[in-house]
Formats: structure tokens, C-alpha cells, sequence
């Protein structure tokens, strides 16, 4: 087992590395593309929404908002129902970069999987699924 969480450490640190610098292209920083994704299918969430649609905490989402801000990503806006609410909604970058981030994360995964048959790309997926399951 110990060969397993080695090779699993060393796999994560190749494919963030790979990913930040993917994703640093395009002005974007490994895991703010994660919350991209996500107002890319329903801008206006709250920190608090955003958090818990990606498994994470409301300050973890709340630094890298703040981060992409100042990036020129999202901008924070107060609910006009509820002033007590902060939303977060794409600029104009923000939108924009949408399809050069699938397209390279795309990329990557063909580059990161290239020497795995399809099945094993299946296998791959479920057994990640079911580790993640496991220990969530």
C-alpha cells in the first residue's frame, strides 16, 4: 500500500504542476478554474454555494474569489433580496475564457492518459471515484 499513496503523491504533484502552468496561459491559477466551471453553468452563486458544490470550505472559496478579482475574473456583487449576501459573477474575462480552459484541460487529460487504453481510462475514473467517495 505504501507503493500505492507514493505513486499517488507523485502523480498529484506532476499533474497540478502541469495544470498550473496549462491554466497560467490563460491568466488562471490551478483551482480557480474549478470555480469557473462552475459559474460557467450558473453565474451568481454565493461563496457559501460555490463551496459546497466543489467539496470545499466558504473561506477557501473566499480567497480564491478575491483572487480573481483582482484578476479581473469575477466580480462581487450584493443579492438585491438580501443585502447580507455576497454573489460572485463572471466579467467579461471571466466568460471569455471558458473555451481556451476546456480546450487545455482537455489537453491535458489526452496528454496525462495517453498511454492508457480506453478501459483503462474507465478503470482510472472509477477507482479515483471510489477513493474519493471513500474518504470524503
Amino acid at each position: 500500500m505504501d507503493d500505492l499513496l507514493r505513486l499517488s503523491t507523485r502523480a498529484h504533484k506532476l499533474l497540478r504542476a502541469a495544470s498550473d502552468e496549462a491554466m497560467s496561459e490563460h491568466g488562471v491559477r490551478v483551482g480557480q478554474n474549478l470555480l469557473l466551471e462552475v459559474l460557467w453553468q450558473e453565474d451568481g452563486l454565493t461563496p457559501g454555494e460555490l463551496a459546497n458544490r466543489l467539496a470545499l470550505t466558504t473561506p477557501t472559496v473566499v480567497n480564491t474569489a478575491t483572487r480573481m478579482e483582482a484578476a479581473g475574473l469575477v466580480t462581487r456583487r450584493r443579492d438585491p433580496s438580501d443585502a447580507r449576501l455576497v454573489r460572485l459573477y463572471l466579467t467579461e474575462r471571466g466568460r471569455r475564457a471558458e473555451e481556451p480552459i476546456r480546450e487545455a484541460r482537455r489537453r491535458l487529460e489526452e496528454r496525462a492518459t495517453a498511454a492508457l487504453t480506453d478501459a483503462e481510462r474507465r478503470h482510472l475514473r472509477s477507482a479515483l471515484e471510489k477513493i474519493i467517495a471513500e474518504l470524503s
